[in-house]
């Protein structure tokens, strides 16, 4: 039986951010430690009738790992 890609990527979304939320419940705890990047401020585009705003920011967490390492072992024993 072939296993269903999407159903990976979901899995492992969802432990990122089941992950990144148990960490924001223990701010001061180890959990907590990682790092962000990304942009630090915003991109702004004005055109005059439409501004456009980008802007990507990453924060990777041990709870986010531990959240993903999680997600991976569920999806092998779907």
């Amino acid at each position: 039986m072939r296993k269903n890609n999407w159903a990976c990527f979901l899995l492992i979304l969802a432990g990122i951010v089941i992950g990144g939320f148990i960490g924001s419940l223990f701010p001061s705890t180890w959990l907590n430690y990682g790092q962000s990047f990304g942009l630090s401020a915003p991109l702004v585009l004005d055109l005059g009738i439409l501004s456009v705003t980008f802007g990507l920011s990453i924060k990777i967490t041990i709870s986010s790992i531990i959240g993903i390492a999680a997600a991976v072992v569920i999806y092998r024993f779907i």
